[in-house]
């Protein structure tokens, strides 16, 4: 089985509540330097059979109509390399 990871976030120009307060809270819990965050979702998918180019695309459909609000958020499909894998 494969993984393949969805990350969804939201654009650039969509305001993050939830980034800003975690990014206002650092600070006060002694963590400086950090000058933005943006909070998202992350979804990982086990896939059964190989994950060619139709799966990615049928992937990709998904990611597109169910699991990302494409007119707030934007989303990346990639293949997730298991530990220890091209080693």
């Amino acid at each position: 089985m494969a993984r393949v990871v969805v990350d969804v976030m939201l654009k650039p120009e969509i305001l993050d509540p939830q980034g800003q307060a975690v990014q206002r809270a650092l600070p006060r819990l002694g963590f400086e330097g950090i000058s933005d965050v943006r909070q998202g979702k992350r979804f990982e998918l086990e896939v059964e059979g190989p994950v060619d180019e139709a799966a990615l695309a049928r992937i990709h459909e998904m990611a597109e109509t169910f699991l990302a609000n494409t007119v707030i958020e934007d989303f990346v499909v990639r293949v997730d390399e298991p530990a220890g894998a091209g080693s």
